[in-house]
């Protein structure tokens, strides 16, 4: 390159990563170079993201894996389980059915607050049904023969102890049905009992206390009224009790 005084010039090269030097920096005789910016190579794009989705899939596949491994072992233990399981619930519920008998609802709600899991329960409920251990027929029929017999409560405490004990409707329906009616025999048995320790009271205060007596034990209040006279009628013959 020759300056206009006829000396040469170095010739100027355009570094890259420099600003390009504009047409104030040349000379007016030297026209600025064109240097065109580098391209990127296009070619390892498609190879990139093959790669990309070959990771991907893999990983799909290992999670795969590992979560049917999980829940196979998880099958595992529970089936290994299962008798470990059965043996306690049965225990506990024989335990408590060789304390006293007990209803289907009683039962239910005692598995339960012994923390068993509902499907468990209801599992040992089908089988102690099954086998006869559980039943509310028969258990209503017993409660009503044992707290007549020895208690001698009437049918209205009768039926509010059945319906304490949670025994299935139809099971205290057919209960009270075989009840014979004979509510006043054994009333009258139950007030001359009692009447021969009222006889050191007035009529009025000896009355009042059989009646309320009775009333607790479930009898009814025509039944109640029948027997009181009668049974302080008859104690009043034998001897006084103080």
């Amino acid at each position: 390159m020759a300056s206009t005084d006829g000396e040469r010039l170095a010739p100027v090269t355009w570094l890259f990563g420099a600003p390009a030097p504009t047409a104030q920096d040349a000379p007016d005789s030297v026209a600025s170079p064109s240097v065109a910016p580098p391209v990127a190579s296009t070619s390892a794009a498609p190879r990139l993201a093959r790669s990309q989705e070959e990771v991907v899939r893999h990983l799909a596949e290992e999670a795969d894996q590992i979560v049917a491994r999980r829940s196979e072992t998880v099958e595992k233990s529970r089936r290994s389980e299962e008798p470990g399981r059965f043996q306690r619930i049965n225990n506990v519920s024989m335990h408590a059915l060789g304390r006293r008998g007990m209803s289907t609802a009683e039962m239910r709600e005692y598995l339960l607050g012994r923390e068993f899991a509902l499907d468990e329960v209801e599992g040992e409920i089908d089988r102690l049904l099954g086998v006869g251990l559980l039943d509310d027929f028969a258990l209503a029929e017993t409660l009503i023969r044992t707290l007549r017999d020895r208690k001698g409560l009437g049918r209205s405490a009768l039926v509010a102890e059945l319906r304490r004990r949670k025994l299935d409707g139809e099971a205290v329906d057919a209960a009270l049905e075989d009840l014979d009616d004979d509510e006043f025999a054994r009333a009258l048995s139950l007030a001359e009992k009692r009447a021969g320790q009222l006889r050191s009271l007035d009529d009025e205060t000896a009355k009042r206390r059989l009646g309320a007596f009775l009333m607790r034990k479930g009898y009814s209040g025509a039944v109640v009224q029948a027997v009181v006279a009668r049974a302080l009628s008859r104690a009043a013959a034998g001897p006084v009790f103080r």
